[in-house]
């Protein structure tokens, strides 16, 4: 007769914990384990608690009530240094990355004393250099931190908890921007990990990467665990219900001939920006009532398309045209006014001021408008009914308009961007061009099936929508065309099913570009 397996260690205990921010109740009596070599999910809408939660276990929050134990021992509260000595490891979903430093030196900060600066540097160079290559996230080494794209970040940061060793590893989003291919190669090198020990905290709201890597998914709703549920005995279906409270029904994009050509791009460059690359011979049409998507691994190029079409530059050669009228004179103003919409990709640095409330927020792009103010002065009722209207069409979770935008979750300040874009700013007839820059990156299965929803309504009423995402899974169910854009070239565009995901992130990849595309004679 075999013995039965031995029950698995538990290195990590949450008993309890609570925290209230003022009236929010973040984290409400959470408890929860895991075990020695297991993945678990940690599941939920924005602004369900589970960043907060993982703060709180990794020091940077103090809990209310309730206790962290860590291989046995109760973790002191609020001491990163002590969660990362006891061997937790934090991918957070904001970065924490100083800019004025090289990569090298963002991975080991911390890691070598100030008086040593420099002897384990070779040391230090070939170990990221390893683990750039076992894990599929390349990134210079001596890059400045500060000149990196969001996607690129992202990856430093992977880098930077690996880097340490850790026995505990949260991930918060890691495959954002990772090819399927690279996503891939991920996960089959943290089950490699996990079955030597490591254990895993996962939290995605790719439910298709949920199923792929987690043991178990643990679901919070409202500050509260609502279930704990064995991956293998559930399906995305149930974990996207028991996330919302009910059921989810996801948008369908029905098949629709384009309309016009809104804004066009003839053989466009940009200049390359150090190691990014610009722009190389675009050609690309955005037609009314279409939604154009662009796949594409991070820092490949989506950044230079994305500043033409929001006003912030222009090409080095080549034209841009809009409603076949060539653009001489270009800004965002202009842009706005032409009615074009953004939903930026940085939402901190490029789409809110952290500082100003909801209702200021709100109107940061229509503020001078008629709607909301006469002869140069603001009218606040106007605004700050705007903010209400987008407060609860977009389900964004706060204590009002007033309240400071910094303090929402990353989601919840995603919303209210999406928001005051859909909405056309200045007017109420909504843009005729919406740029969509990662517009569902980091929201939950219910806001993200919302805005989907609002995409397709806009491209129904006629609007040209260009969706940049790395998220293949949002490209091919939206797009009606898709190209892929890679070093700064881009694809042919593919219809609507006639390219499965494996085949996109081929050209993702560059493996399907010619080679023998030239810089244009004055691009330098």
């Amino acid at each position: 007769m075999t013995a039965p397996k031995p029950e698995a260690e538990i290195v990590l205990r949450l008993d309890r914990i609570s925290k209230r921010f003022g009236a929010l109740l973040a984290n409400d009596a959470v408890s929860l384990d895991l075990k020695k070599g297991e993945v678990i999910a940690l599941l939920g809408e924005n602004g369900a608690g589970k960043t907060t939660l993982m703060n709180i276990l990794f020091g940077h929050y103090v809990a209310d009530a309730g206790e962290v134990q860590v291989f046995g021992q109760s973790l002191p509260p609020g001491n990163p240094r002590a969660a990362l000595a006891a061997g937790v490891g934090m991918v957070h979903q904001h970065f924490t990355l100083a800019g004025n430093l090289t990569v090298l030196d963002n991975i080991a900060l911390g890691t070598e004393s100030l008086w040593s600066r420099g002897l384990g540097r070779a040391a230090a160079r070939a170990k990221v250099a390893k683990l750039s290559v076992d894990f599929g996230l390349a990134v210079h080494p001596d890059a400045k931190v500060g000149k990196l794209s969001v996607g690129e970040r992202q990856r430093v940061e992977i880098l930077k908890a690996l880097y340490r060793d850790a026995r505990i590893l949260i991930l918060d989003e890691p495959t954002a921007v990772l090819t399927p291919q690279e996503a891939d190669a991920l996960f089959a090198t943290l089950r490699k990990a996990t079955a030597l020990g490591l254990s895993v905290i996962f939290i995605s709201h790719k439910l298709h990467e949920v199923m792929a890597i987690a043991d178990r998914c643990i679901v919070l709703r409202h500050g509260r665990v609502v279930g704990t549920v064995d991956t293998h005995t559930t399906d995305k279906g149930q974990l996207a219900t028991l996330m919302v409270g009910g059921e989810l029904s996801l948008p369908r994009a029905e098949p629709r001939a384009p309309g016009a050509v809104r804004m066009r791009f003839d053989q466009v460059f940009t200049p390359d920006r150090g190691a990014t690359p610009g722009l190389k011979a675009v050609t690309l049409a955005l037609h009314a009532g279409q939604i154009t998507g662009l796949a594409g691994v991070s820092g490949n190029g989506q950044a230079a398309l994305a500043e033409l079409v929001a006003g912030l530059a222009l090409p080095s050669s080549g034209r841009l045209s809009l409603n076949d009228v060539p653009i001489d004179t270009w800004s965002p103003r202009l842009a706005l006014a032409k009615g074009v919409a953004r939903i930026p990709e940085d939402r901190h640095h490029q789409g809110t001021i952290a500082d100003f409330d909801l209702t200021e927020n709100a109107v940061l792009e229509a503020y001078r408008s008629r709607r909301f103010s006469r002869r140069g002065w603001m009218n606040w009722r106007a605004a700050k009914s705007f903010a209400e209207e987008i407060i609860a069409g977009y389900d964004v979770r706060c204590p009002g308009p007033g309240v400071r935008i910094r303090l929402l979750s990353g989601g919840n300040m995603q919303k209210l961007i999406l928001g005051r874009a859909m909405s056309g700013g200045s007017s109420s007839d909504g843009p005729e061009i919406i740029l969509a820059n990662q517009p569902v990156r980091g929201l939950d299965v219910g806001a993200i099936a919302y805005v989907q929803s609002q995409l397709l309504a806009a491209r129904d009423r006629g609007a040209a929508v260009l969706l940049i995402s790395e998220d293949l899974d949002e490209i091919m169910g939206l797009s009606d065309v898709i190209h892929v854009i890679s070093q700064g070239r881009l694809s042919p565009g593919f219809g609507r099913g006639t390219m499965t995901a494996a085949e996109l992130g081929l050209w993702m990849a560059g493996q399907n570009f010619a080679h023998d595309q030239s810089e244009a004679p004055n691009a330098a």
